[in-house]
């Protein structure tokens, strides 16, 4: 599969642009399923520049441009569906206001932006407005022709900020740490039933720990999942960037998260696995030792975008492990996307031509 990664590539109304089509058409030859950067559902949800929307209908139609490259290629599309909460950034919102489950400041950077600014706590029935918009944005996904939808319950963002004791400190319903997460994908499933014609997916992303304290801890995180395998989704995926990650607090292992999850999960629902999977090797390690269902490729899929053909093909010694600064339009990547590749130092392996070295 191919994970889900911004691309800061929208056009200016946050529409799916012609950039991101070319480079979603080049990836979608050889995975099983391609799942695209993170949608925004709420005005009040951004997160990033060129962040693409699905928050009213006339999202639609460059969304379905996007469904059909992909199933051109012959993958599966699956949309990611997102609201930033806390970590939405001021100058994209309305009013330049960010909301989240508590009027609690974000600790620390998240992402490529800082956000220090404390958000006003969402009324009950905002959340079940915003629930709302991820139904709707549902909706969309499914008119736009794609297989299915993602919760992006992840890296502390909105869904996220519900769970830990230090983002919730409601005294409503929503006290109930997963209940936000559990009628959001009621609201989901609902809309599914009502307007898909085919099979539709439901997946959920979730990260496993938090490094605030006190945050989620591997026990937390087995709890939220035990509440997401009975709501009857279709997969479970993991959030981390390195698979073999051990676990910060509140189990001691010598075993990686991805191990502890998949043997917690005990087959009673799909998991991805994920997280610096550059080689054949790193893909099997994690589907046989982790024991997940399937491999989702982040960072490998954007160096060389037929990785996965190269490796069916049994030319591993054809696969690209590095950029140089000449290979945007050879690795067909926007842009915007492109710029920070070359301006963030140590995100992906660059290859400096006149230095010779990474």
């Amino acid at each position: 599969m191919m994970a889900p990664m911004t691309t800061f590539s929208a056009d200016n109304n946050d529409y799916v642009s012609q950039e991101e089509l070319h480079y979603y058409k080049e990836r979608s030859n050889g995975v099983g399923t391609l799942i695209t950067a993170c949608a925004y559902v709420s005005k009040n949800g951004k997160g990033f520049d060129g962040q693409m929307g699905i928050d009213h209908d006339g999202t639609t139609r460059g969304l379905s441009k996007l469904a059909n490259v992909i199933h051109e290629g012959g993958a599966k599309g699956v949309v990611q569906l997102y609201h930033g909460g806390r970590l939405a950034v001021p100058r994209l919102t309305p009013n330049g206001e960010t909301v989240s489950a508590s009027a609690v400041t974000p600790l620390g950077d998240r992402g490529f932006y800082s956000i220090q600014q404390e958000p006003r706590a969402l009324k009950t029935e905002e959340i079940y407005e915003v629930i709302k918009d991820f139904g709707e944005a549902t909706r969309r996904a499914i008119e736009a022709g794609f297989d299915g939808v993602e919760l992006h319950g992840a890296t502390g963002y909105l869904l996220q900020q519900f769970v830990p004791p230090h983002s919730n400190l409601r005294t409503d319903e929503f006290k109930n740490r997963n209940l936000f997460a559990l009628k959001l994908i009621d609201e989901v499933k609902n809309v599914i039933k009502e307007n898909a014609t085919k099979p539709f997916l439901i997946g959920y992303r979730f990260s496993p720990e938090e490094p605030e304290t006190p945050g989620i801890t591997m026990k937390e995180a087995f709890a939220l999942l035990d509440d997401l395998i009975k709501a009857d989704l279709d997969y479970l995926h993991i959030a981390t960037t390195n698979a073999w990650a051990k676990p910060r607090r509140g189990i001691v292992s010598e075993k990686s998260r991805t191990e502890l999850i998949a043997e917690y999960v005990n087959g009673r629902i799909p998991v991805i696995g994920v997280g610096s999977i550059h080689t054949p090797d790193d893909a099997a390690l994690v589907l046989e030792k982790g024991k997940t269902d399937f491999v989702a490729l982040g960072r490998a899929i954007i160096v060389d975008p037929h990785w996965v053909e190269k490796v069916k093909n049994e030319e591993e010694d054809r696969v690209i492990h590095h950029l140089t600064e000449n290979d945007q339009q050879k690795a067909v990547i926007p842009t915007p996307l492109w710029k920070l590749i070359l301006e963030v130092e140590g995100w992906f392996p660059v290859k400096k031509i006149e230095e010779g070295i990474f």
